[in-house]
């Protein structure tokens, strides 16, 4: 066992309207409390898209629930003449403690470089807010054996010359490519590896005792069947959740990983 909190994300990517995502947040709030859910033991946090963060945090707020606010993305620039753009201080003013950053559909689908990523850390770091920095391989990557030297190449970009007062509030989301959205899960095994592997590179740059403390999620079609069985790996905290994260029964089932095995 570990000091590490465990910490369960729920990103929605670009799925409800404002009006669904408060319900969903008021349905997960009724299970969790239902059944008695022990948030000193679980931190739980949720990534709705841009246009719900006032109308969450609102709820969230009026409700005193025991909820993280995070955002899914934001701009590596404070402000200025960046139309579509959002600044991490605007995040931080509505609510947010934690946003994405780098995340597999982000890279792919704006080309999000390395560069941008560690841009885009510091931007995070510079407004209050905690980073969740997504790294994985795809499945090439993984056949021919390189995800390792992949997955923490990223890592090392994403951190570059980050302080220990920095890298403390940072946390990392191993996502591989090929599991997300797929239905395919890595194995335990597998997750482990990889967290493991984020972790000793984290320790090769910034010592032991930093990278002991640092929490590393799995992220990649996690579904409460698959929960528990990873959270027992030495080197996993929680997960990064997306599909799942969308059904409040499920998700909560997620987050109360430790009753599937009476634990």
């Amino acid at each position: 066992m570990t000091d590490r909190l465990p910490f369960i994300a729920g990103n929605w990517k670009m799925n409800t309207d404002h009006l669904q995502g408060t319900h969903l947040v008021q349905k997960l709030d009724w299970v969790l409390k239902d059944a008695r859910h022990d948030h000193e033991s679980v931190e739980v946090a949720l990534f709705p898209p841009f246009t719900h963060l006032r109308s969450v945090d609102t709820l969230i707020q009026a409700d005193r629930m025991d909820l993280r606010l995070g955002a899914q993305d934001l701009s590596q620039h404070a402000s200025g003449a960046h139309t579509g753009d959002v600044s991490g201080s605007m995040l931080a003013k509505l609510g947010c403690t934690y946003v994405i950053v780098g995340h597999s559909e982000r890279r792919a689908d704006h080309g999000e470089t390395d560069e941008i990523v560690r841009a885009k850390v510091g931007a995070a770091l510079e407004a209050g807010l905690s980073p969740v920095v997504c790294v994985g391989e795809s499945s090439e990557v993984r056949a021919a054996g390189e995800h390792l030297p992949f997955v923490t190449a990223q890592v090392a970009a994403a951190l570059d010359g980050l302080t220990a007062e920095e890298l403390a509030t940072t946390v990392i989301a191993y996502e591989p490519v090929w599991a997300i959205g797929t239905g395919e899960v890595a194995s335990s095994e597998d997750a482990q590896e990889v967290c493991a592997a984020v972790r000793a590179q984290v320790a090769s740059t910034h010592g032991d005792a930093l990278a002991a403390s640092m929490r590393v999620l799995y992220g990649g079609s996690v579904k409460a069947a698959t929960i528990a069985e990873l959270m027992e790996q030495p080197d996993v905290d929680g997960a990064l959740v997306g599909g799942a994260s969308l059904d409040a029964e499920e998700f909560a089932a997620i987050v109360r990983y430790r009753s599937h095995h009476g634990r």
